[in-house]
């Protein structure tokens, strides 16, 4: 029983800081493709959670209002500090999170500006959305 309880404490002591150091990790935003999807400075491709925005390329893609979505999420990162709360990974191997710039939601700012729809699909990922 003893063990049980040893090793209950030492899963607490080292995954639970690792998991919340990785919800309020502090990166950098390189380049953002569109209006939901950006890369770090390590590589790491990022699919805004619980926002849709128009396609660059593709059946339905919208070009004028893809790039003006782009453009405004560039603005809402700009010189700022961005942390990132990670909530999965999609099928395309993209982390899903939510970006915070000096302290505000940028999916939130997007959807509030009119360049994001919130993506129903996946709302309840995201308190702000439901």
């Amino acid at each position: 029983m003893a063990h049980r309880y040893k090793f209950l404490i030492l899963f607490l002591i080292f995954f639970i800081p690792v998991y919340v150091w990785a919800q309020n990790e502090i990166i950098k935003i390189i380049y953002c493709y569109d209006g939901d999807t950006c890369t770090s400075s390590k590589g790491e491709k990022i699919r805004l959670a619980c926002i849709d925005t128009p396609e660059l390329r593709g059946i339905r893609a919208a070009p004028e209002k893809a790039r003006a979505a782009r453009d405004h999420l560039r603005s809402l990162l700009a010189g700022k500090e961005i942390h990132i709360k990670r909530i999965s990974k999609d099928r395309h191997g993209r982390t899903v999170g939510e970006l915070f710039a000096d302290g505000l939601n940028v999916q939130e700012e997007m959807v509030a500006d009119g360049f994001a729809k919130i993506y129903k699909k996946y709302a309840f990922q995201c308190a702000w959305s439901k």
